[in-house]
């Protein structure tokens, strides 16, 4: 299996205006989530993107050193 390094910091920036954008737009449930992304650690950021449909490819700056 390969591993790849992820931008994480990226991921939660384009998450927190996901959900920011959704909660503006009157998605109760988007407050709840934009807490947990502000929370999350890489693994739990990476399995809320997924759930919502973002390509973690797009996400990619290098393989992973770590196995």
């Amino acid at each position: 299996m390969n591993n790849y390094e992820i931008d994480i910091e990226k991921l939660r920036r384009d998450l927190i205006d996901y959900f920011g954008t959704a909660m503006y737009n009157g998605s109760p449930q988007a407050q709840i989530l934009l807490s947990k992304v502000e929370n999350a650690s890489p693994n739990e950021l990476i399995s809320i993107a997924i759930n919502n449909g973002f390509d973690i490819n797009d996400y990619v700056i290098g393989k992973s050193l770590y196995l």
